[in-house]
């Protein structure tokens, strides 16, 4: 089974769909089995995070921003890929280091999460988007 998530975002931070996709596994009545969802694009991430404290979605946003800051900061100014914005290329690099696809176990027709665990878009530009997560269901 196959299905696509649309989620819109404002800009930069983690945009939970925890809901949407808990709701569509136990529509397709599988009770084992293995969900994989990938993120159709360069500049956002996939997270399975904690849902509970708002306060660790700022902090993951604070932190990457901290360690990949904008190309408008001097310590990047080696970067090239600067025409789409000062965000591109840092939202490129995060996307390199985070997660584009997840694989999360269906027992019982539930996800397998633990009990603060969410799933997020990790968004990396400030522009709002419309992101595409598909997702395969076995």
């Amino acid at each position: 089974m196959q299905t696509a998530f649309t989620i819109a975002t404002r800009g930069q931070g983690l945009y939970e769909f925890t809901a949407d996709v808990t709701g569509w596994v136990a529509y397709q009545g599988v009770q084992r089995g293995l969900l994989t969802l990938f993120i159709r694009h360069t500049s956002a991430s996939l997270l399975i995070q904690e849902n509970a404290d708002p306060e660790v979605q700022t902090d993951l946003r604070n932190y990457f921003a901290r360690l990949v800051p904008p190309t408008s900061d001097p310590t990047m100014a080696y970067l090239t890929h600067t025409y789409e914005g000062p965000d591109d290329m840092p939202a490129h690099i995060k996307a390199a280091m985070m997660p584009v696809s997840l694989a999360i176990p269906v027992s019982d027709g539930r996800l397998v999460l633990g009990t603060w665990q969410g799933i997020y878009v990790f968004e990396h530009r400030n522009a709002p988007h419309t992101r595409k997560v598909a997702a395969h269901l076995a």
